[in-house]
Parts: C-alpha cells; sequence; structure tokens
C-alpha cells in the first residue's frame, strides 16, 4: 500500500553531491513554469536581452488555463451591481497576450459572469500564441523537463537540476524566477509556505467541454449570465436524490471560439472518504484524477437528458490534469490580506490591479465576495519570498491570505505578475541588487511604460 502522507515524501535533497551531473546550460534568468505567469516573464526578459531559458514539465506552454483547462482569462473587469458594458481594467502583457488570441481567431468577447465579465480562449490557440512569444522573444524553451533540486551558495540561488528522459543536467542562473504556481523552486531551496488555511486548499475541478449542443437552443434556456440559473441548482439536487455524483448544484458554463460548443466548470473533487485534496500529494493528484473524469460522465448525462440543446451533445475532452486552484503559498516579504482585498485597498508599491471577487471553492458550493465598482492593487512584495536570495515568484502562489488568494490567483493578474517578475528580474539584474532591495516604484514605473494599468 502507498503511503498517502505527504510527511513521507522528500522535498529535496539538500545534501546531494551534483558534482557529477554535466551544466547543461547557462543563462541569465531561469523560469521555471510556462503557465501565464511563466510566459510573461520570460518573454519580458528575454524580449531586453537576457539570455532567458524557460523549463515546462509539459510539452506545451499554458498550465493551468491549458493544461487544466480553466478555458477563461478571469481578472479583467470592474464588477458591478448594474451589470452594463465590460469595463477592462488589466492590461499590459495580459492584453498583449490578449490581442495576440484575437489575431488568430482564439478568444470570445466578453461573456457575463455575475456582476462581472469574463472571456473564454481556445487551448490549442494559447499554446500556439504562447510559442510566438516565447520564439520571438528570443527566450529558448525546454519543454518535457521538470526541476528535481536547486543549487544554491549560501542563501543565493545559482542554479537546479533538471530531470528529462535523457537523463539530468544541471542549468545555472544569476537570477531564477519560480512560476510553478506550486512554489516548488522555492519550496525545494527551503523557503518558508503554507497550505492554504490550516492545511486546507481550495478544491480542483476537472473542466469539459461539450459538442454538438444546439447552442441558440442551450443559451435560450440558459439565459445570460455564465452562472447557471436556479432551476438547473434545483435539478441538480433532484437528480442527486437519485444516486447522481453531482457534488456541485452552482455550475458554470462558457459559449467558446467553436460552433456548437460549450465549456463546463462543475465538478468539486474531495477524497472519496471526504478529505480535502492536495495537488502536491501524488496520491491526492492521482485520486482528484480519476474521480474527475468519473463525475464528468456525471454531469453530462445531466446536461444531456435535462438542459435543453443538450440532447445529442458528446464530451469533446477534459483537461490534460484537474484543474488546480492552491497549492503552497511562500512567506513574503509582503502578504496580501483578505482586508486588502474586500475593502479594495491600493498601494503606491503595487504591481497589479483585480476586481476579481474572492471566488472561494471550499465546502458544499462555491462562494463568491464581490468587489463592487473598485479594485484592489496587489504588492510587489508578495511575489519575493521573505528568505533566500536571487528568486521571485510569480503566479498563484504569491504571498497572500487564504480568502485574498481566492480572488487573486486568476488568469489576468497571473500575466501581470509574470510581467512584474521579469520587469524586476531585469532591474536586480542591471543594479545588481537583490529582488527585496529592488524599488517596487521602479517596476510599477515599467510596468506602466509597457502599458499596464497602474496610473
Amino acid at each position: 500500500m502507498i503511503v498517502r502522507s505527504l510527511d513521507a515524501w522528500q522535498l529535496h535533497s539538500a545534501s546531494t553531491d551534483w558534482n557529477s551531473v554535466p551544466t547543461v546550460a547557462t543563462v541569465d534568468v531561469l523560469v521555471v513554469g510556462a503557465g501565464a505567469a511563466g510566459v510573461a516573464a520570460a518573454t519580458v526578459a528575454a524580449e531586453a536581452g537576457a539570455a532567458v531559458l524557460i523549463v515546462e514539465r509539459y510539452g506545451f506552454a499554458g498550465g493551468a488555463a491549458v493544461a487544466g483547462m480553466s478555458g477563461t482569462i478571469c481578472g479583467l473587469f470592474l464588477a458591478s451591481e448594474e451589470v452594463a458594458a465590460p469595463q477592462q481594467i488589466v492590461n499590459g502583457f495580459t492584453g498583449r497576450f490578449i490581442a495576440e488570441l484575437e489575431r488568430r481567431n482564439g478568444i470570445t468577447g466578453p461573456q457575463r459572469y455575475g456582476r462581472t465579465f469574463t472571456r473564454a480562449h481556445d487551448p490549442l490557440v494559447w499554446r500556439e500564441a504562447a510559442d510566438a512569444f516565447l520564439r520571438q522573444s528570443g527566450a529558448t524553451v525546454l519543454f518535457h523537463s521538470q526541476v528535481v533540486d536547486v543549487l544554491k551558495e549560501a542563501e543565493a540561488y545559482i542554479g537546479v537540476v533538471v530531470a528529462t528522459d535523457a537523463g539530468m543536467g544541471i542549468v545555472r542562473a544569476s537570477r531564477v524566477v519560480d512560476a510553478s504556481g506550486d512554489g516548488a523552486v522555492a519550496a525545494r531551496g527551503g523557503e518558508l509556505y503554507h497550505f492554504g488555511q490550516d492545511g486546507r486548499v481550495q478544491n480542483p475541478t476537472m473542466f469539459f467541454r461539450l459538442g454538438d449542443v444546439d447552442t441558440d437552443e442551450f443559451w435560450k434556456a440558459w439565459g445570460g449570465d455564465t452562472i447557471c440559473p436556479s432551476w438547473i441548482s434545483a435539478a441538480i439536487d433532484d437528480a442527486r436524490l437519485t444516486g447522481a455524483e453531482l457534488p456541485r448544484n452552482k455550475i458554470w458554463v462558457f459559449g467558446t471560439t467553436r460552433p456548437r460548443e460549450l465549456l463546463v466548470n462543475a465538478t468539486r473533487l474531495i477524497g472519496e472518504d471526504g478529505r480535502e485534496l492536495n495537488m502536491i500529494n501524488p496520491v491526492d493528484f492521482t485520486e482528484a484524477e480519476y474521480l474527475g473524469r468519473r463525475q464528468v460522465r456525471a454531469y453530462y448525462d445531466f446536461f444531456r437528458e435535462l438542459v435543453p440543446g443538450c440532447s445529442s451533445s458528446y464530451v469533446v475532452d477534459t483537461g490534460v490534469q484537474v484543474g488546480v486552484r492552491q497549492t503552497r503559498t511562500i512567506a513574503g516579504i509582503a502578504t496580501l490580506t483578505n482586508q486588502d482585498v474586500v475593502e479594495a485597498r491600493k498601494t503606491d508599491a503595487s504591481i497589479c490591479r483585480s476586481p476579481w471577487p474572492i471566488e472561494l471553492h471550499s465546502g458544499q458550493r462555491p462562494r463568491l465576495h464581490w468587489i463592487l465598482d473598485d479594485y484592489y492593487d496587489v504588492p510587489y512584495g508578495t511575489l519575493v519570498p521573505a528568505t533566500g536570495e536571487h528568486i521571485i515568484v510569480a503566479g498563484r502562489c504569491l504571498s497572500a491570505e487564504h480568502e485574498a488568494l481566492a480572488s487573486a490567483r486568476v488568469t489576468a493578474q497571473c500575466f501581470e505578475y509574470g510581467h512584474a517578475a521579469g520587469v524586476a528580474t531585469l532591474i536586480s539584474l542591471d543594479s545588481g541588487v537583490s529582488y527585496r532591495r529592488v524599488d517596487a516604484s521602479a517596476v510599477r514605473n515599467a510596468m506602466i511604460f509597457n502599458g499596464s494599468d497602474l496610473g
């Protein structure tokens, strides 16, 4: 029987002698993870002339947006009690990437999501757009590679050990951007982190796409909001009484760029024994994968039998993996607090705006706390680990309290975290100062010059 406890797994082997492992690359900047944050960080740094290598475990860029098929770019628009025309307040690298998706016909227009809006993207086009950004920037990309250990001199990161099917290799780097989403590099380096609230993290989910839907009939019945109408929730509750495995009764459906297709966010993944699943633990991750596929079939049956327009539909695909909302959260030199979010606090150290609600996936149903006609600022220091040198994080592992992270983790903001990390890395390299001594206003000014809405 495999051991389930996370404590049984060795995170890193600081005492390992890697002298026999060859150095396969020496670069200015190593970016670990090619999700939204990693693509942004690598592109920004490489476009400025830095020698950049980005390492990604899959054969494509995209992270949660593609492998997890989260499928939407959330966090772009203000929310309002009176839903009117969408008002976008996040641009910068986010805007650049969206423009490329638009050029390739790979993103929908704004779709209503409760009191705000979001946009759905095509996962293949997302990959192609990321390929274009990385290659045109001059960054070197290494797919099918995973960091398994770090190299440090005292507190300073000087490289990592990468595992591939060809064997192990060392990448030496002056600066490291941990865009893994899981804080994987910082954790292996011994930096402080925590899991959610008292070890509890937000539930993962398995997204799926439905094809051959009569979308005219569907949207006529569903209504104009991607969040399900009350009659759907009631129908799910009724189906449960007959034994259907439909753990969430508040579900979301989005139109896609493809005709007769829907993107569905419906599943809720907890262990069969009722425990919360932690996606750092491979035992939990494995259980989430097969439970996710099982629930997808249950929700598909529900749609086909009871939802107008879906009687001839079929499951096109699911994510390559379950969608992960939360794992490790680093301890940073600054922390985004729950009060920062609910009070829409502003700061001169801001590197990103966020108008997205607290979208907490924990318990029986998702909970939403709206930020109306306003936004909060995310400080630069949330990306800088409290200990360690020459490392910065970008993405959903930023330093934040539990509920705050449930807002700050979404895609538009992750693009801008990567943008900020790339800019801060260039400043750190040019000036020779540590990330924690980089002037946040210098990062902010450079991002504004690049088109970010931070003024």
